[in-house]
């Protein structure tokens, strides 16, 4: 393989920028393309378009920018494979709402009486799309656009139906005995047999692999409905015999691919390591030695897992950008995408606060307000920029496991109290940086319910539960209400909870209970003298002394 070829080689030059992207542009830009210069991503609808797929979308996307930012004209694409045909069933979906659900809570039947035929001919199981493949094309659609980036979403199906794949299909079944040949360097089940065309059955609607005869001059192919493997399992065929045009049926795959870049005038595709070590030599070797075209710039990329397990549909382990940023803000989402791809990452829902903080720490960076090495530095100001829509100086940002503490509470305004007397949103700050900052509240307040982590609670402010005190209880609620009118601060307040019990003579963990019962209506809670401290005062002294 050509060094131009090898998806690896980003391993060499990357170091001389502080931003990958900056050295595939390089790459792109080196073949001297014409434009628009068209980048291109792709994936088969076979389930839920999960947080991993994006990959395909994100990594592109960056490179897109930075050729933007060089003055260059680019079109983004991203090729649906939806004339592929249904395999197996899976085990979950998504609607159109990024909300996974399970396959008995939609029509599995749309599903089930389809095995084997293209996904844009197979009935959309939620029922408001005109087919499977086009619910999950929208699916990836709808995800880009969350997060602002300018996808145009390309059918598989209409590209063969609108005849742009009609010319390369040709030229592949006049050159079979090639095709053949190279094919045959790296998939072991092609024989003098094999014709790189699957017709699609006018019968049954099945995709076949069993061409028997072959007219390019006439555009068509005859075939026979013979079974179709797909995994560990078999589709039957009909056994029904018929003529296709080759605007019904498909490329298979490892032919299909380098077509899609021939007919699309790909420059850049990023893919996963599967494909690097499998499709991908096969796609070069036919780009090159069967249509006589060159192969785009590649970059292979790590897998993702989401919270250190792989990302699976059938095992229910996905995530969906859109349920993503329900958690999220969308500049955070695309930070974790920003780095390295060479290296594998776990996106972890359980520490989505790390993340936010070293995003937080990149924005602080950018702006000059950390001491970080000269490297560093130079990495926030070349990323900032192209994760934010507007560079805004006066931007405030609480922290994220703080925003979870505000979070405890459904007032607006007392959120907005305890975080401006914390010190996390500046006197000065505009209005416009005010509503942002809190937005961010109800984001860590969903990461808080989906965990169930230690700010999963919710302040008991309209209404004092009913909580049994007994005398001794209550002198030490009463105590603890004047240690904290004194003026203590959170860690001394949660210090004196346990002297306290202690001088009245009261379990400590009992003591705590109680003040859980008071507040939330829980048994347990956070740290609870440092959530009393941040607290507006004259709330926890009159809810420690039972007045309201």
């Amino acid at each position: 393989m050509r060094d131009e070829d090898d998806p690896y080689v980003l391993e060499d030059g990357e170091d001389h920028h502080a931003f990958w992207a900056d050295a595939v542009a390089d790459r792109v830009l080196a073949r001297d393309p014409e434009e628009p210069i068209v980048i291109k991503g792709g994936i088969s609808p076979s389930g839920v378009p999960h947080l991993g797929n994006m990959n395909e979308i994100l990594r592109g996307y960056f490179v897109a920018e930075v050729l933007r930012e060089r003055g260059h004209d680019v079109r983004q694409i991203f090729t649906s494979d939806d004339r592929d045909p249904l395999r197996k069933l899976p085990r979950s979906l998504a609607n159109l709402d990024g909300e996974i659900v399970d396959l008995g809570d939609v029509n599995a039947g749309a599903l089930g009486r389809n095995l084997g035929k293209p996904y844009t001919d197979i009935p959309d199981p939620f029922g408001c799309c005109d087919s499977y493949g086009e619910h999950f094309s929208n699916l990836i659609a709808e995800s880009a656009a969350a997060l602002d980036v300018p996808v145009e979403m390309i059918s598989n199906t209409e590209l063969y139906e609108n005849g742009d794949l009609e010319d390369v299909t040709r030229y592949l079944l006049d050159t079979a005995d090639l095709a053949r040949d190279v094919l045959a360097e790296y998939q072991a089940k092609v024989d003098e047999d094999y014709v790189p065309f699957n017709p699609i059955l006018e019968n049954c609607g099945k995709v076949t692999e069993t061409v028997t005869a072959v007219d390019p001059d006439a555009g068509t192919v005859e075939y026979v409905c013979t079974d179709l493997e797909a995994g560990d399992r078999t589709i039957e065929g009909c056994g029904h015999e018929g003529t296709a045009t080759l605007r019904e049926g498909k490329l298979p795959w490892r032919f299909e691919w380098p077509a899609q870049w021939q007919v699309l005038g790909v420059d850049f595709e990023p893919f996963g390591k599967d494909h690097a070590e499998g499709s991908w030599p096969s796609g070069v070797d036919i780009s090159r030695n069967v249509l006589d075209a060159i192969p785009p710039v590649p970059m292979v990329y790590e897998w993702f897992t989401l919270d250190g397990e792989p990302f699976s549909s059938s095992a229910g382990n996905v995530v969906l950008v859109q349920d993503v940023l329900r958690m999220l803000e969308p500049e955070v989402l695309l930070y974790f995408f920003s780095k390295n791809p060479k290296k594998a990452r776990d996106f972890s829902i359980e520490r989505l606060d790390q993340l936010v903080d070293a995003f937080d720490r990149l924005e602080a960076t950018y702006f000059g307000e950390t001491d970080v090495s000269a490297d560093e530095q130079e990495r926030a100001e070349r990323i900032y920029p192209l994760l934010v829509d507007e560079i805004r100086a006066e931007q405030v940002r609480i922290p994220f496991t703080f925003a979870a503490v505000l979070g405890m509470t459904d007032d607006p305004d007392l959120r907005e109290e305890i975080a401006r007397r914390e010190g996390h949103i500046p006197e000065d700050a505009p209005a416009w940086a005010v509503e942002a900052a809190l937005e961010r509240v109800d984001l860590a307040r969903e990461w808080a319910r989906r965990t169930d982590n230690e700010f999963n609670y919710d302040l008991k402010r309209q209404h004092r539960p009913d909580v049994d005190v007994d005398e001794a209880a209550a002198g030490a609620l009463d105590d603890l209400a004047d240690f904290i009118e004194a003026g203590h601060t959170p860690e001394e307040i949660q210090g004196e909870i346990f002297e306290i019990a202690r001088r009245h003579d009261l379990d400590v963990g009992g003591f705590f209970e109680t003040g859980y019962r008071l507040f939330f209506d829980e048994e347990q809670g956070p740290k609870l003298g440092t959530f009393l401290g941040k607290l507006d005062t004259a709330f926890v002294l009159a809810r420690l002394r039972r007045e309201r």
